[in-house]
């Protein structure tokens, strides 16, 4: 979502600046502090690179700081400019919603209407929906005979009601994914059996290139989500290829899927099996109606224009053609 808004925001007429690592590909001008990504996340790592960039960020003369990285709002007490905006990019966390309590001038940017109906800790927050590039995605208009699951292999994520699912309903289905040290015990437990099915195709963790005639290809992206999901960037992956999302009405689901237009919203495993059968509403589904009204909703261009508004009411000037001098 980052590297999509830099890269719009450059070609609105921009000059953004890009804290990251060195590793990072961006048409932004980019500034690094460690070479390649830190992983798994770590606090120390982290607030050297905040107050790292802050610091660089204060010296010169920048309209407005986006921020991704709750340690940056301990800055703003340095000084009121250049103003914050900050994206809350994760589930509801009471500590991080006591934490927002002590910084009420930010900016804050919630990812979806019910990500920020469930924040206690932040007074007011604009609603942006991520954006992607729809030219990195393809579509057809006739879908092959599998669905498909990608996302981690968590029970939050369904990836076991996924496999049941699809062959109750007698389809095949290709998983991308892989299990973090955290989900182990659920993998050992959940999904190992279930993997070697006969259904079952296993693809691993997948970037780009897989991604993109996977989804393209798709009879549908399955999402069984337990879990109050606060956006989900491959629902959204799946409805720019044309591809219908099927998912629970968990979390940011109902506002993200249209029924019936860019997927369906199952209220159980029983609707989903229905729906993603042979025979079913998906034999008719119009995969060209659903990557336009992706573009249109989900585009990047619509994301970009919405910060630049919430950027120009930050720093409380609209420039003659809308374009703010320096972002970081």
């Amino acid at each position: 979502m980052i590297a999509e808004l830099c890269e719009g925001l450059v070609l609105r007429g921009h000059e953004v600046t890009l804290f990251g690592t060195g590793d990072s590909s961006t048409s932004a001008e980019l500034r690094y502090l460690y070479e390649e990504a830190q992983w798994p996340p770590n606090f120390l790592q982290d607030a050297n690179h905040v107050s790292w960039a802050m610091q660089q960020v204060y010296d010169e003369d920048f309209d407005v700081v986006h921020a991704h990285s709750a340690g940056a709002l301990i800055y703003t007490r340095v000084t009121a400019r250049p103003p914050l905006v900050y994206t809350l990019h994760h589930s509801l966390d009471a500590d991080l919603s006591n934490f927002y309590r002590y910084f009420p001038d930010v900016h804050y940017v919630a990812i979806s209407h019910d990500q920020a109906a469930r924040e206690s800790g932040v007074r007011r927050a604009h609603v942006v929906h991520h954006g992607l590039d729809p030219a990195k995605y393809e579509w057809r208009s006739e879908a092959g005979d599998y669905v498909c699951f990608i996302a981690r292999f968590a029970r939050v994520k369904g990836p076991h009601t996924a496999i049941d699912v699809a062959e109750e309903a007698g389809v095949p289905i290709r998983v991308a994914g892989e299990v973090h040290r955290v989900d182990e015990a659920f993998n050992e437990r959940e999904l190992v059996s279930r993997l070697r099915g006969g259904h079952v195709t296993m693809l691993g963790s997948i970037g780009m290139a897989e991604k993109v005639p996977l989804l393209r290809d798709a009879r549908a992206l399955l999402a069984p989500i337990e879990w109050d999901e606060p956006f989900g960037l491959a629902l959204i992956e799946a409805m720019l290829s044309g591809c219908p999302v099927v998912a629970f009405p968990r979390g940011s689901v109902p506002e993200l899927v249209e029924d019936g237009v860019t997927g369906f919203v199952a209220r159980d495993r029983d609707e989903m099996r229905e729906i993603i059968r042979p025979g079913g509403p998906l034999d008719a589904f119009d995969r060209r109606r659903c990557r336009e009204r992706a573009v249109e909703r989900f585009g990047r261009d619509r994301m970009v224009a919405d910060y630049e508004s919430i950027y120009s009411a930050a720093v409380g000037y609209v420039a003659p053609q809308g374009h703010l001098a320096r972002i970081a």
